[in-house]
C-alpha cells in the first residue's frame, strides 16, 4: 500500500531522514521505534506533505505523493493522529469529529462513521456536548484518533498515541488500535512504548538517527537483544 524508498529529508543542513525505506503492507499494522530526534514524526510529516522531502519516493497504491498539496495526500485514502493531539479545544467534541469528514459529501456515510467511533470510544458519544478543552488526556487521545477516522482514512498514521495517558488507558488505546484495523484500516505507528507497539505489529522498524538500523516482524525485534536492551529496558 505505501512505499517508501530512498527517503531524504533536511532541516536546514540537518538531515533528519538519511535514504529511509519502509514498506506499509495493506492491513496491517506497521510500526516504528526509535529515540527521540530520530527522525520517526519527521516521516511521518513527510508522507503528509506537512515537510518537504529532499529526494526519494513516497507511493500510496501506486501514486507518487512527494510534491502533492497536503489535502489531495488526505483525500488519497491518509489521516495523521498527531503527536499531541492538537484537538480544537474551544469546539465540541462532535464538532470536532465533523471536522474530520469535512473533505466528504457523503452525509449518510459520515453519520455512519460517526456512530462506529462513538461505538469504538463510548466516552466521546457520552461527551460529544462538551468542549475539547475540557477533556481528560485519555479522553482527548481518543477524541484525536476519531477525529481522524472520520476521514474515512485507508491509512491511519499514528504519533505517539500513548504519550502522556495512564497505563490502564494506554492498554484501551492499544486495543482499539487493533479494533481499528480488524475494521481494514492500514495502521502505520510511532510509539515510544515499544514493548506494546511491538506486540501487535505485523512489521516492526527501528529508526536511529534517520536512517533505518533494523527491521522484522513485531514478534522478531521483540526477541531482539539489542531491541531489548536499547527500548525495552531489558539487559542481555
Amino acid at each position: 500500500m505505501l512505499s517508501i524508498k530512498n527517503l531524504h529529508v533536511s532541516y536546514g543542513g540537518i538531515k533528519a531522514l538519511r535514504g529511509v525505506d519502509v514498506q506499509v503492507p495493506d492491513g496491517k499494522i506497521v510500526t516504528l521505534i526509535g529515540a527521540n530526534g530520530a527522525g520517526k514524526s519527521t516521516l511521518l510529516r513527510t508522507i503528509s506533505g506537512l515537510v518537504k522531502a529532499e529526494s526519494g519516493s513516497v507511493e500510496f497504491g501506486g501514486t507518487e505523493l512527494t510534491g502533492m498539496k497536503i489535502d489531495k495526500i488526505c483525500s488519497q485514502g491518509i489521516a495523521l493522529s498527531p503527536e499531541g493531539r492538537h484537538v480544537f479545544a474551544d469546539l465540541t467534541v462532535k464538532e470536532n469529529l465533523s471536522i474530520g469528514a469535512y473533505l466528504r459529501k457523503d452525509k449518510a456515510e459520515i453519520e455512519k462513521d460517526l456512530q462506529w467511533v462513538y461505538s469504538l470510544f463510548p466516552r466521546l458519544k457520552e461527551r460529544n456536548w462538551q468542549y475539547a478543552g475540557t477533556l481528560s488526556g485519555g479522553e482527548q487521545q481518543m477524541l484525536a484518533v476519531g477525529r481522524a477516522l472520520m476521514s474515512r482514512p485507508k491509512l491511519l498514521m499514528m504519533d505517539e498515541p500513548s504519550l502522556g495517558l495512564a497505563p490502564l488507558i494506554v492498554q484501551q488505546i492499544f486495543d482499539i488500535i487493533k479494533e481499528i484495523n480488524k475494521a481494514g484500516v492500514t495502521i502505520l505507528l510511532i510509539e515510544q512504548n515499544a514493548n506494546m507497539a511491538l506486540k501487535i505489529a505485523d512489521k516492526a522498524y527501528v529508526l536511529e538517527t534517520g536512517s533505518i538500523v533494523l527491521e522484522g516482524s513485531g514478534e522478531e525485534l521483540l526477541q531482539n537483544e539489542s531491541v531489548r536492551e536499547a527500548y525495552l529496558g531489558k539487559k542481555k
